[in-house]
């Protein structure tokens, strides 16, 4: 049985590791983010010098936008359903299932306000005057619907089939379909688990097609921004560009108002938090992906002192519940598509937003592509922001989910460390040893 404390069992596997991966890094125009900036690049060349040409290629961004909403009411229910079902004992794990969720609520409430504040001061999108009529050619786009009363959202809540919620796409349906069926599961016990397991396959199949189709995303960034050039010239890149340099701006304000004070309260260092986690926080920048790094965190969580039982029920749980970055991202580009596009958003229209973004968040994957499905969705199920407006971040979105999955991660290791405080089930010696070794990988 190997000693997954010791530290010097680590060492030379971190080297070999390390070793390793410097042999096999792959050349730099094969990552997904270089490949993605060159089909914006090549999007700018077209649109400003063949016009022409430029208006005829909105339709690559279309069918991408299509893919992923193929496949993201299902990635919500697999995820939502076997985090939930997975935990056997409902009764035992209650408490911290319960202060998970809570604090969970508060920390992504915290980061959707401080995203709509600081885009209602800064303005990025102001000025751009962008027709939503132009940026979409397909007579199924959702229109605006007429206002609804509370009652009636919350009647829309439910669906009257649950087929029904997922050919339509109905996020929230899907959400509350998944959550009672996950329930559901949960009280049938071990007989539930050869469902778990296929919904697990499920699952994975699901991410594999999300993963492929991200593959063409810099077809989809070449097709929506030479379009947005030809329409619209060059000045809208520079708007785009203000909206990249305010949501990094977000994001290191959401680490220094809220990040930081709450691992003081946990009783970490963030600093030394983030150095332990290093690795894990470089492979994300550049895959935008969570799910890749999972069983690192899992384990390296557990080699911090943390209880496994807090590890394996809050982490997983995270996952679905707690997107702090994502939803920066959700607050600062939705009112950035309104400013954008003229659309008038009142204090109300955005509280409503954020009542909505505050359950749609809780649905994403750890995916990279699934936020856009989300907030299409999102945009959809308000009925204020036109959703084919999306097509004006997509050449900018790898930059941008960059730094959020990165906030994903970092928020979700603040997160179980808070809850391990609460629990009294952290091991404060070696928590305290193995930060200040900073060990990049877990014995």
């Amino acid at each position: 049985m190997s000693d997954t404390h010791s530290p010097s069992a680590g060492a030379p596997s971190r080297a070999g590791t390390s070793e390793q991966n410097t042999k096999k890094r792959p050349p730099f125009y094969r990552d997904l983010a270089v490949q993605v900036l060159a089909g914006v690049a090549l999007g700018v060349l077209v649109g400003a010098l063949a016009p022409s040409v430029g208006q005829h290629v909105q339709f690559l961004g279309d069918i991408f936008i299509h893919l992923i909403q193929m496949v993201v009411g299902l990635i919500i229910f697999c995820t939502v359903t076997h985090g939930i079902a997975s935990v056997r004992d409902l009764g035992k794990v209650g408490r911290i299932a319960v202060r998970s969720l809570i604090y969970f609520e508060v920390i992504t409430t915290i980061a959707l306000v401080i995203g709509l504040v600081v885009v209602n001061v800064l303005k990025p999108g102001s000025g751009m005057h962008i027709d939503p009529a132009h940026l979409h050619t397909d007579s199924s786009a959702p229109a605006p619907a007429k206002s609804e009363g509370f009652d009636d959202f919350l009647v829309g809540l439910v669906p009257t089939s649950a087929v029904q919620a997922f050919a339509e796409s109905s996020i929230l349906q899907i959400l509350v379909f998944s959550v009672l069926f996950a329930c559901g599961l949960a009280s049938v016990g071990e007989k539930a688990q050869p469902v778990l397991d296929v919904v697990s396959t499920v699952q994975q199949a699901l991410f594999w097609i999300i993963r492929k189709v991200m593959r063409v995303a810099p077809l989809a960034a070449f097709g929506a921004i030479g379009y947005t050039v030809s329409q619209y010239g060059l000045g809208t890149l520079l708007s785009l560009g203000r909206l990249v340099a305010v949501f990094y701006l977000i994001v290191v304000l959401f680490f220094v108002l809220v990040l930081w004070p709450v691992s003081r309260y946990a009783g970490v260092s963030l600093l030394k938090l983030m150095r332990y986690f290093r690795a894990e926080l470089v492979l994300v920048l550049g895959t935008s992906s969570s799910e890749s790094v999972f069983p690192q965190l899992t384990a390296k969580l557990k080699n911090l002192g943390v209880d496994e039982p807090v590890v394996g029920l809050v982490l997983p749980t995270a996952y679905s519940f707690n997107h702090d970055g994502t939803c920066l991202y959700f607050a600062a580009v939705s009112v950035f598509l309104g400013q954008a596009t003229g659309t008038d958003l009142s204090w109300t229209a955005q509280l409503g937003l954020l009542l909505v973004l505050l359950l749609t968040s809780k649905g994403g994957a750890g995916v990279s592509g699934s936020a856009i499905a989300v907030l299409a969705l999102t945009l959809s199920a308000t009925h204020t922001i036109p959703v084919s407006s999306i097509a004006l971040v997509l050449g900018v979105h790898s930059i941008l989910s960059a730094a959020f999955v990165f906030t994903n991660i970092a928020g979700n290791c603040v997160a179980t460390l808070v809850v391990g405080k609460w629990e009294n089930a952290i091991d404060r010696d070696r928590l305290r040893t193995q930060l200040n070794a900073g060990y990049q990988q877990a014995a």
